[in-house]
């Protein structure tokens, strides 16, 4: 379970560094002044930072249901391969939500990646819970 887990934090990182370059040459290029950041007011922000600041924001929405399955999967020993089966299925789906959000950001198949991830980690734990009734 750490190993998804790890994956989640990766891929907030590497949005991150994402978010940030753009940010960055957006000020440098003199598209953006460095105030307009100070209260992150999306106004007046160009699409591709608005898209990428949204969806950092993503990343601690649902996945925080997943980490929190996660850290209760470990303390808990409760860990199973249907387990990891969703918990690598939630972090693929988050990867391609991500990829198509700050791409294309076709809703649809945005929707489609959401539905899938919100699927797997409502899974998640409704298998932690099974696990623990069984073996308390």
């Amino acid at each position: 379970m750490l190993y998804p887990m790890f994956a989640m934090v990766l891929l907030t990182c590497v949005v991150a560094g994402y978010l940030l370059s753009l940010r960055i040459n957006a000020v440098k290029s003199k598209q953006l002044k460095l105030s307009q950041f100070r209260l992150n007011n999306s106004s007046d922000i160009p699409e591709a930072i608005a898209q990428a600041a949204r969806n950092y924001s993503n990343l601690f929405e649902v996945p925080l249901l997943f980490y929190a399955a996660g850290i209760l999967t470990l303390v808990l020993r409760v860990d199973s391969t249907a387990m990891l089966i969703c918990a690598w299925g939630f972090v693929l789906t988050r990867v391609v939500h991500s990829w198509i959000h700050i791409t294309n950001n076709n809703v649809v198949y945005r929707l489609y990646a959401f539905a899938a991830g919100l699927i797997l980690v409502l899974t998640m734990w409704l298998l932690l819970l099974a696990s623990y009734s069984f073996h308390p």
